[in-house]
């Protein structure tokens, strides 16, 4: 799916095809939709996939599986500290935990909204902007037209795409992305690859 996506995105802006001779397709990035992928991604933030991976580890032992919501509240907010997760973190994860229980936030009608829609009701819930509900969005969600254009490494890339001599601000990074759409996420993930194997000056 993402390969033709791609082509497609290189038919509107054929410079996308010297990113793609040079680097190669991307392998899709693609999570269950749910409790556990958002809070993977709460986690996660100004992490590294290190650190991450290994607190995730440490929160599926002390859940005995896959955490859910019920575990979360049954636990917090020792068992999130122990695992190594942040006061802060804690406090999110908790409270979005509270959300799912209380019926405030129903994740299975986020299917039925436009992009914005979702990301406005992800965004409700404290400890998820609008980088995390754009992430939620494109890997669980399989949206299409999405690009977190607050991302350093996005802006990094399309700072190079570009030729910019400054690192665009997360504005002009989504001004500059609008060209791809409705290819959007395809191209996002083109261009974390672009970001991890170019050699950016």
């Amino acid at each position: 799916m993402i390969k033709q996506q791609l082509d497609a995105a290189c038919n509107l802006d054929p410079q996308l095809s010297a990113i793609l001779d040079l680097i190669g397709y991307p392998e899709p990035r693609l999570r269950p939709p749910g409790f556990a992928t958002l809070v993977q991604i709460i986690n996660a933030q100004q992490l590294s996939t290190k650190a991450a991976g290994a607190i995730w580890q440490r929160l599926e032992n002390s859940c005995r599986g896959e955490p859910t919501p019920e575990k979360i509240l049954d636990g917090a907010p020792h068992m999130l500290l122990e695992c190594g997760l942040s006061a802060r973190k804690t406090e999110y994860i908790t409270g979005l935990s509270g959300m799912l229980v209380s019926g405030e936030l129903d994740l299975t009608s986020l299917d039925l909204m436009s992009d914005e829609e979702m990301v406005s009701a992800l965004v409700k819930v404290k400890g998820i902007g609008r980088w995390s509900a754009e992430i939620y969005g494109m890997f669980a969600l399989g949206r299409k037209d999405l690009f977190p254009a607050k991302d350093l490494a996005l802006q990094v890339a399309v700072q190079k795409y570009a030729g910019m001599s400054d690192r665009p601000d997360e504005k002009k990074t989504r001004a500059i992305a609008q060209r791809w759409s409705p290819y959007r996420s395809a191209v996002a993930v083109l261009m974390w690859k672009y970001y991890g194997t170019a050699t950016l000056d």
